[in-house]
């Protein structure tokens, strides 16, 4: 069963779902159907919710990937609960108007720390179940 990815991935989709209507939001507000129309907080929005989309994938799976491979309950709920900070991060920092990104790219690095952990913890996870066998 994997029961701490569902609780992590649902909780990446009401952040998506939040996204999502803060584009419709716009979309209606500035009378556009497709693209930004020029509007600089929609052309955010839209990147927040499109980088989010872009990213959190990889991490559900690697998260899924350590809960199916018998992973201890800490090394499954650390990542997911960091996972879903750096994304609350960054999608704060994309709707702050230039010229500071500071959030946005803190959101990113740690959402690539986070990402490149998983990897490693993946890899470690199974050569260390291999070993054991």
């Amino acid at each position: 069963m994997l029961l701490l990815t569902s609780i992590i991935a649902s909780v990446l989709t009401i952040i998506f779902i939040q996204l999502s209507f803060a584009v419709i939001a716009l979309r209606r507000k500035n009378k556009v159907g497709l693209g930004s129309g020029g509007h600089e907080d929609l052309e955010r929005a839209i990147r927040a919710q499109g980088n989010f989309a872009e990213y959190v994938p990889f991490g559900i799976i690697l998260i899924a990937c350590l809960e199916l491979n018998g992973a201890p309950w800490w090394l499954i709920a650390l990542p997911g609960v960091t996972l879903i900070i750096d994304r609350l991060i960054h999608a704060r920092g994309i709707n702050i108007p230039p010229p500071d990104f500071s959030k946005r790219i803190l959101g990113m690095k740690l959402t690539f720390n986070t990402l490149i952990a998983l990897v490693v913890i993946n890899i470690g996870w199974v050569l260390y179940r291999l070993i054991a066998l």
